[in-house]
């Protein structure tokens, strides 16, 4: 292969201790085609990522294999051309677009700088030409007055978008995309993803596209790779791993993503990837595997070809899928279900400019309502309203049949504790300076719950989210993403309230973790009868874990009604729009 991207026998170790972050990685992308890279946190995906840049992070260092971009062997290159190289002839897109932008420098400016620092384009004016060409391709204005613009006065889409621009500017052979759409709604990341595709294909560029999320890879990949504990473990087309997957913990993952135009639930898997060091001998996914042997613990399995270009690394190989229960059907609502929230005619504010107009709607006892619409859409706004986080409001929010004051700190301390707020990040919702027991008491202490009572009640929320008792001595910083959410979750749960407000919970999330959690809440809220609000823009779980869905565009409720029937039969064309923008594996294969 002339051209594209060539990784063979790629290693990376930890520094201080030689022990393999990634070992024995290798993959081909020719030119114009998408090599999806999926897999866990922590499986070693942007660790591959940054070394076909010829690039590790502190602490680890390549000490084996090949990468080549063309004919150019990355790795035997010193320092100097590799800094050439980069941006030149392969380029990175980073998952926050906002931290790939200096604050502090106008977009034309740091455009340009793309191109001098390369020295692309003849002269001044060669460059200019370039610069308009640039920002056409991805779809934003060329004039002076946008070019004028600091980051923070772009959406997240537009940088995104710019951010893209800066990577194809030099016109890039090889292109690193990792986790570029993350943070974007639907329709944002609809637009990027066909910017990526259109560029990638019309300029023959070998693009890595580096995701947990696995219906985007179905509908932009060529192939896929799935690395599980720092190795791959299997390498197929998207119809061998999405329908014939030969490796158990492909299955798992394909069974742990939601689809919008699914009628399947979602699958989790216990436990997680080892970290290095403590990988076990022979295949790292045996202690969660149900297949696994004495055959599996002697050795890493060698490469077991399936069929045409389809690789797995597995004793047990055979193509088949992971059995999933069917989605429950709607049940409807209950005309004598209690109001456990109530929202009426709610308008929201930020420093006197109107961003919520005359939102209402009723949570019943019981029940999952998902509050879904596109970024800016008002969502997290009404949600911090009803938490009592957000003060700029009027309007009325019921907990029962009490109407709850616009500040937290002004309600009553039943009414506090009534309506728990579980946030979006798991890593900053988490003071790192208490252990798990402390922050999982705090609500407990607020309410004056004795310790013996305290300690007891404790253990068993941890329990009840499926950690155990002895994750109470622990740090956030000993924990996972997924395990941080669960502590999150607990904490919110440990003096019982009356409704859940769930904001964008699993977004930072694998999909394995996020069905995990998934799974976690609907055993809440049978046992419990948890009330639970879910905000959210991933439109594929809605259908796993809703029963109502509200949908909300500028600021207003645009349509309502059944899980089921919003997300099959949209009535207006706002939610038409969501849906098709939404990447589905279904109808990528269809």
């Amino acid at each position: 292969m002339s051209g594209g991207l060539i990784v063979q026998g790629l290693r990376v170790d930890v520094e201080a201790t030689g022990q393999d972050v990634v070992d024995e990685v290798s993959f081909a992308v020719p030119a114009g085609r998408v090599l999806g890279l999926v897999g866990e946190s922590g499986s070693g995906k942007t660790t591959v990522g940054l070394a076909v840049l010829g690039h590790a992070r502190r602490g680890v260092c390549i000490v084996g294999g090949t990468v080549r971009c063309g004919t150019t062997d990355v790795l035997a290159l010193g320092e100097p051309d590799r800094r050439a190289l980069r941006g030149g002839r392969v380029s990175y897109v980073p998952q926050d677009p906002a931290s790939a932008l200096n604050p502090a420098l106008r977009i034309g400016v740091q455009l340009r700088e793309v191109l001098e620092a390369h020295d692309f384009g003849k002269s001044a004016a060669a460059r200019e030409v370039r610069l308009a060409e640039m920002m056409a391709e991805v779809l934003l204005p060329g004039d002076a007055d946008y070019l004028a613009r600091y980051p923070h006065q772009l959406s997240g889409g537009q940088q995104q978008r710019v951010g893209l621009a800066m990577a194809f500017a030099c016109r890039p052979s090889v292109l690193v995309l990792d986790e570029p759409t993350t943070g974007l709604d639907v329709t944002t990341q609809a637009h990027v993803l066909e910017t990526v595709r259109d560029l990638t294909r019309r300029h023959g560029v070998a693009a890595l596209y580096i995701t947990h999320d696995l219906a985007v890879v179905a509908d932009l990949a060529d192939e896929v790779a799935v690395m599980y504990a720092g190795r791959v473990v299997e390498h197929g087309s998207v119809r061998d791993i999405f329908v014939a997957s030969a490796h158990p913990y492909t299955r798992h993952l394909v069974a742990a993503a939601p689809d919008i135009a699914g009628r399947e639930g979602l699958v989790g898997l216990v436990g997680r990837a080892p970290a290095p060091g403590r990988r076990p001998t022979g295949c790292a996914f045996a202690p969660r595997c149900s297949l696994a042997t004495d055959a599996c613990r002697d050795g890493f399995p060698a490469v077991t070809r399936t069929g045409a270009g389809h690789d797995v690394r597995c004793v047990h190989a055979r193509p088949g899928a992971l059995s999933r229960p069917a989605l429950g059907s709607a049940t409807g609502r209950s005309a004598d279900a209690e109001s456990a929230l109530s929202v009426e005619g709610l308008s929201a504010s930020y420093t006197g400019v109107p961003v919520v107009h005359d939102v209402s709607f009723e949570l019943l006892r019981g029940e999952c309502l998902a509050v879904v619409g596109e970024s800016g859409s008002g969502k997290t706004t009404v949600s911090r309203c009803i938490g009592g986080l957000h003060k700029e409001w009027v309007g009325s929010v019921k907990l029962g049949w009490a109407v709850l004051a616009r500040d937290a700190r002004a309600r009553a301390l039943q009414q506090r504790l009534g309506i728990q707020y579980v946030f979006q990040n798991p890593y900053g919702s988490l003071n790192p300076r208490r252990t798990v027991g402390a922050t999982v008491r705090r609500p407990l202490v607020l309410a004056g719950v004795d310790d013996s009572t305290a300690d007891r009640i404790v253990a068993e929320t941890l329990e009840r989210v499926a950690l155990t008792a002895s994750y109470a001595n622990r740090y956030p910083d000993q924990l996972s993403g997924g395990e941080r959410q669960r502590v999150a979750i607990a904490r919110a749960l440990a003096h019982r309230p009356d409704v859940l407000v769930c904001d964008e919970i699993t977004s930072a999330l694998d999909v394995v973790v996020q069905a995990a959690i998934v799974e976690l809440l609907a055993a809440l809220r049978r046992d419990l009868g948890l009330s639970m609000l879910f905000i959210t823009h991933n439109l594929p779980l809605v259908r796993s874990i809703a029963d109502s869905v509200v949908v909300m565009s500028e600021g207003r409720i645009v349509e309502r009604g059944p899980a089921a029937r919003v997300i099959d039969d949209p009535r207006e064309e706002y939610t038409r729009r969501l849906i098709s923008d939404t990447p589905s594996i279904v109808r990528a294969l269809a």
